[in-house]
């Protein structure tokens, strides 16, 4: 693997904090431009964004740790591989919507679609560090005794950041992140990574071999 420096900037709250609801309410949401383009790129300026779900007391919230990129035609781990399908139609645009898709009969997985309108591409959500509404996550991930000082737990990984978050399939598919009105949307408070990590992507055996896996280097939240 091989590191990327990033210049830090400042940030809304201290690195050990949670950020509270009205904060995340003035957040700008990450705009439509900033998902129109190769995925490679999106992929590694999503990290250090925040998920946000609901509003109000309801709200939860992650900052993005962790992503991986997949690709249109070549990348034959992507779901777009083949073509269109009603299954993967979000993955041909509009960028900035909602891609879930359930893996194994099991679990769901959260994604954003990339690209301009008609080409394919999406960035997979692989983990995230809870900012609030930690009990919720908490009580999604079936969790009890639960422990805040331990919150690495809550949505290290794509099935349980969807766990923690509630989404599914039916509830979220296609909706847009760039969307202030949405209940599930990606805000910017300026942060930025100092060191991203690439490397490999993690439990495929199709283009298992493509550098698309990013993170933020020294993160605990990063899945295992």
């Amino acid at each position: 693997m091989r590191n990327s420096s990033l210049r830090s900037r400042g940030t809304s709250r201290d690195t050990g904090g949670l950020l509270r609801p009205e904060l995340l309410a003035r957040l700008p949401v990450v705009a439509r431009g900033f998902y129109d383009r190769d995925p490679r790129r999106v992929a590694p300026a999503l990290l250090g964004k925040i998920l946000v779900r609901g509003s109000g007391a309801r709200t939860l919230a992650g900052r993005i740790v962790e992503v991986e990129a997949y690709l249109g035609t070549g990348d034959l781990a992507a779901h777009a591989a083949f073509g269109l399908t009603p299954r993967n139609a979000v993955l041909f645009g509009p960028p900035g919507h909602a891609y879930v898709y359930l893996t194994y009969g099991l679990h769901f997985c959260l994604n954003t679609s990339c690209m301009p309108r008609g080409d394919a591409g999406c960035v997979l959500f692989r983990a995230l560090e809870p900012l609030a509404g930690l009990a919720a996550m908490a009580s999604g991930r079936g969790i009890s005794h639960f422990q805040s000082r331990n919150p690495r737990v809550l949505a290290g990984g794509p099935a349980r950041l969807c766990q923690a978050f509630a989404i599914t399939r039916p509830r979220d598919n296609g909706k847009d992140f760039t969307s202030k009105r949405s209940d599930l949307r990606i805000v910017d408070d300026g942060f930025v990574p100092e060191k991203i990590v690439v490397g490999k992507r993690i439990g495929i055996t199709k283009s298992p071999e493509l550098p698309l896996r990013f993170y933020i280097a020294g993160s605990e939240f990063v899945s295992r």
